[in-house]
C-alpha cells in the first residue's frame, strides 16, 4: 500500500472514530443530565444499580452530595475582622492593597469548615468568636459518579458488539474496520473519489483518453 494510500485509509478511519466518539459525547451528556436531574427529584436515593438487559448488574450510580465548606463572601467585612483578631496576618502587597495572609485564610477557613459554622474558638481563652463576611455553604453542585463492578466494563462491551445494547441508542462500532476498496477494480490503493459503494480510487475515477 502507498503511503498516500494509507493515509487516506488512517483519516478515513480517524474520521469515523470522531464522528463516533461525538454521537456517544453527546449522547452521554444529555443521559448524564437527565439522571441528576431524576437524582435531584429522588433525594432519598443515593444510588442506582446499572444492569444488562440480561439482568447483570454491571455498576453504580452513585449520587455525590458535596459537603459545605467555609468561603469569604464579603472581603472587606473578614479583612476588617482580621484586622482585629489578627493583625500580624495582614499584609500589604501593593500601596492600595491590603488583604489576608493566604496562609491564615485557608487556616481559619478549615477551622469553620470542620464545625461547620463561620466561628473561631481562641485556643487560649476559649471565646467563641463569630466571623464576619463568611459563610458555609456547599462550593460545587451535585453530582454523580458511574463505579463499575468487577468485569462490567468487559461485560458491557460484550453486549455492545453483541447487539443487545440498540434500545438504548448506542452507535454499533465494527469489530474491525473493513479497507476501502474501489468500486470498479476492488482495489485498496487510494485516494478514493466518492464514499461507500460508489467510491473509486485515483485511477480508475480518471477520464478515459
Amino acid at each position: 500500500m502507498s503511503d498516500l494510500a494509507e493515509l487516506a485509509q488512517l483519516a478515513s478511519e480517524e474520521s469515523y472514530l470522531k464522528a463516533l466518539l461525538d454521537t456517544v459525547s453527546d449522547r452521554l451528556k444529555g443521559v448524564r443530565a437527565d439522571m441528576q436531574v431524576a437524582l435531584d427529584a429522588s433525594p432519598s436515593i443515593k444510588q442506582v444499580a446499572a444492569t444488562l438487559p440480561d439482568g447483570t448488574e454491571v455498576a453504580k450510580i452513585c449520587l455525590t452530595d458535596p459537603k459545605p465548606e467555609a468561603v469569604v463572601t464579603d472581603s472587606d467585612a473578614f479583612l476588617a475582622w482580621v484586622r482585629e483578631a489578627a493583625p500580624s496576618e495582614v499584609v500589604r502587597r501593593v500601596e492600595v492593597i491590603t488583604e489576608v495572609r493566604p496562609a491564615y485564610r485557608a487556616a481559619v477557613l478549615a477551622q469553620m469548615t470542620a464545625v461547620g459554622r463561620p466561628e473561631i474558638c481562641d485556643k487560649e481563652t476559649g471565646v467563641i468568636d463569630a466571623v464576619p463576611g463568611v459563610e458555609v455553604k456547599a462550593t460545587r453542585a451535585r453530582g454523580h459518579s458511574v463505579r463499575f463492578a468487577k468485569a462490567g466494563k468487559e461485560a458491557i462491551t460484550a453486549a455492545w458488539q453483541a447487539g443487545h445494547l440498540t434500545a438504548v441508542v448506542l452507535p454499533e462500532l465494527p469489530e474491525e474496520s473493513e479497507p476501502i476498496r474501489c468500486s470498479r477494480c476492488q482495489g485498496e490503493d487510494g485516494p478514493f473519489t466518492g464514499t461507500g459503494p460508489d467510491a473509486l480510487c485515483d485511477a480508475c475515477a480518471r477520464p478515459v483518453p
